[in-house]
């Protein structure tokens, strides 16, 4: 009996259990319920065995080698665990140890029974999972990874011990294909991990990996199996392919800080290696000096035919009642970029091909006025409602330039998008809707003042130096006119000052700043094109600089150049922090302030719409009024409707400036102007990339703070610069106060 059911255990079939665990009928009057109970125990633990065993031998036939990389680590298991504890049972039972046989003469079964409870949740474990294995045809070798790692968090160790046992063959096989892929650049034909254009499979990667981890086996994956692909004549040195192959040796994906760091310090040698020998500084400064001059509106000429260009485009397109021509699609906004480099100095530049207009909410058809409104507020409350009140929204200037928001694109090819990140791009857009935004708002005002002064050089041959009009509405139609002529003024010179502190202070100086850093990394090696491209880059400012910050030293311990080199990691460290500056000397990382330029910006559109629907003059013509209306309304009437209209804008427009002034003069001491990081922007996505920001920090972040206030304090100059704003509201002319009255005598 005994050997019967040893031989049970070990996997054997037997008339005791003719189906599963359930005990034959026959036998059931020859044993008393305790042991019939024993028995069904038992006979439980040998089928689960059975079923297991049967299972592992139809995964071992799987095409996928994780499958077959489990099934045999839990043969493996069950060898030396389960079937050696069956052999040693057998061992005492035949050597009659003491435990075991009681008296030397019979074995208990409530003996056995114990010895084999301490399989019973661990084969029911093993039963579920295998169970869960066969009900898919194939299996990812991240979603398997996840399922094990999933099924080994249980507070009972032996079952938590069997599957992380499981788990870690997995991730080990795992493990040698990502060797395989960051280190030789190479793709298996079955279960790859990524397709052939080198882009991660969904399903290929753990779940326990970072975001930054999987960017990074993207980005180190790629740019090796691209140069092996290529053939270029420089291949990854041996040295550094054993030195990453140790170190991921020595890590698996569940520990995902050790993981993380590995995949960190080989991102940063490889990157080190492909800025010295593939990523050319050639190729990254005419990246960063396109970027510049599309984006950053460098390009005046260009900028401003693009500007005329869309405008174009709306009156050609959004004024047809009905017919297929009657939107504006995508590929119309990128033919208006090649109509507008037409006889301009981007006309031959091929860069200009990478550029790309996106329309995030499809095309713009025509709409009435307040489906149009409706649509703007509903997106704009659902953008204010993602992006929260104190985080920068990239969308807030999208939709000034087209009127729906409007995205530019740049199309990165390798070897640029080792330098540049999806990151760097959105930052670049959302500076490029923000200057375009003002820049088309200015020539808007610009052509406004236009037509007031063809209206009023118009209206003077009839009325010589008066303005017209009855002795009922003289007096009206004057102030209606010098009311209209201020808010332009105003306008015009705020974005005056606003605009060339933008292009002058922040972004011409911080450009120049980044292309003598730029130099300063190939002096040491003789040569010196920094200083010929910052001097060629200010030649139309008329300005000289005041010294710049030295280079900052690098943070990676893998780069074998000297200290004067500039190496691929302080490269992308003073691109973040020029783009950073960019962003805090724009005032896009004030919520306040942007909020008061979008409504500045809003209230100058409406002012200017406002002035073409009237047909292109603030008054009425003279004889808009009297008898051509029959006598149906009074005498100025009109004018003061318009009058109406034109000192509500002006008393919104006067409360906006304060409002700004206000603002920005609080944000002088305040500490997140100087460098509110967001993690949305932020391309250190590793390690040794924050060791290097806190580098940067620790030597020039007081000197990049100091600078940008000092950029906002000669705005705040600019602005009040005969004391306008600094003076309360109602006293605008200077009273004359005795000064011994006025120190109380």
């Amino acid at each position: 009996m005994i050997t019967e059911v040893l031989l049970i255990l070990a996997g054997h079939s037997s008339s005791l259990f003719p189906k599963d665990h359930h005990l034959n009928p026959a036998f059931t009057p020859l044993l008393h319920p305790g042991e019939i109970q024993c028995l069904e125990s038992l006979g439980l633990i040998a089928s689960r065995y059975r079923r297991i065993k049967m299972a592992c031998q139809n995964l071992s036939c799987s095409t996928s080698r994780y499958v077959c990389a489990l099934s045999s680590t839990l043969s493996h298991i069950l060898k030396e665990e389960y079937e050696s504890l069956v052999a040693d049972t057998e061992a005492k039972v035949l050597s009659r140890d003491s435990e075991l046989v009681a008296s030397g003469s019979f074995v208990p079964l409530s003996s056995l029974r114990a010895i084999f409870a301490e399989w019973d949740a661990p084969l029911a474990a093993l039963v579920a999972l295998v169970d869960e294995l066969e009900s898919r045809d194939s299996w990812k070798p991240g979603n398997l990874i996840d399922l094990l790692l999933d099924r080994s968090r249980t507070g009972v160790h032996r079952i938590a011990n069997i599957i992380s046992r499981l788990a870690v063959a997995v991730q080990k096989a795992w493990r040698t294909q990502l060797i395989a892929f960051l280190v030789h650049g190479s793709l298996s034909p079955t279960d790859p991990l990524a397709s052939g254009q080198y882009h991660l499979l969904e399903g290929s990667i753990p779940s326990c990996v970072s975001l930054q981890s999987r960017e990074s086996i993207a980005y180190v994956g790629r740019a090796i199996g691209t140069i092996k692909a290529a053939k270029w004549q420089k291949q990854l040195p041996r040295s550094i392919a054993s030195e990453n192959t140790s170190m991921l040796e020595t890590v698996l994906p569940e520990d995902r800080h050790d993981f993380d760091m590995v995949i960190s310090r080989i991102r940063t040698t490889v990157s080190e290696w492909l800025w010295l020998n593939v990523l050319t500084r050639k190729d990254v400064e005419a990246a960063v000096d396109t970027l510049a001059d599309y984006f950053l509106l460098r390009n005046g000429e260009f900028s401003l035919s693009l500007i005329r260009e869309i405008e174009r485009l709306k009156l050609s397109r959004l004024t047809i009642r009905s017919g297929a021509t009657s939107m504006i699609r995508e590929q119309d906004l990128n033919l208006a970029l090649l109509r507008a480099s037409l006889g301009t100095t981007a006309q031959h530049d091929t860069s200009l091909s990478n550029l790309r207009f996106s329309l995030p909410s499809g095309p713009l058809r025509p709409l009435l006025p307040s489906l149009a409104t409706m649509t703007n507020t509903k997106l704009a409350s659902n953008t204010s409602t993602k992006s929260g009140p104190s985080l920068i929204d990239p969308t807030q200037f999208a939709s000034h330039l087209l009127g729906t928001p409007l995205s530019l694109s740049y199309n990165v090819v390798w070897p640029l998008d080792l330098f540049l990140h999806k990151t760097d791009l959105t930052t670049y857009a959302t500076l490029f809707s923000y200057l375009s935004a003002l820049r088309k708002t200015h020539t808007r005002i610009h052509a406004c003042w236009t037509s007031l002064s063809n209206a009023q050089r118009a209206r003077r041959r009839w009325t010589g130096l008066g303005e017209g009009g009855t002795s009922e509405d003289l007096e009206d139609r004057r102030k209606l006119l010098r009311c209209g002529w201020g808010i332009v003024r105003d306008m015009g010179w705020f974005l005056d000052t606003l605009l060339g502190y933008v292009m002058t202070d922040v972004i011409d100086v911080e450009f120049g700043r980044l292309k003598d850093l730029l130099g300063k990394g190939v002096q040491g090696n003789g040569e010196g094109p920094g200083r010929n491209a910052r001097r060629t880059s200010h030649t139309w400012t008329g300005q000289t600089e005041a010294p710049i910050d030295e280079l900052p030293a690098s943070g990676s311990t893998n780069s074998n150049t000297s200290t004067s080199h500039l190496d691929f990691t302080t490269l992308r460290s003073i691109h973040a922090t020029y783009l950073d500056h960019l962003l805090s000397g724009c005032l896009l990382t004030h919520p306040e302030l942007t909020s008061i330029l979008h409504a500045t910006l809003d209230l100058c559109e409406r002012f200017v719409a406002q002035v073409e629907r009237w047909g292109g003059d603030v008054l009425p013509a003279l004889l808009f009024e009297g008898s051509l209306n029959g006598g149906e309304e009074e005498v100025g009437a009109m004018v003061k409707r318009r009058w109406t209209v034109v000192a509500e804008i002006n008393e919104k427009l006067q409360d906006l400036l304060e409002s700004f002034y206000e603002q920005l003069s609080l944000s002088t001491s305040q500490l997140p102007m100087n460098g509110i990081t967001d993690a949305s922007k932020s391309m250190f996505i590793n390690m040794s990339l924050n060791h290097t920001t806190q580098n940067l920090s620790r030597g020039g972040k007081g000197d990049a703070g100091t600078r940008v206030q000092r950029h906002i304090e000669r705005l705040l100059l600019r602005l009040d610069f005969n004391g306008a704003f600094s003076k309360p509201r109602g006293s605008k002319e200077p009273v004359e106060v005795d000064i011994l009255a006025a120190g109380g005598i």
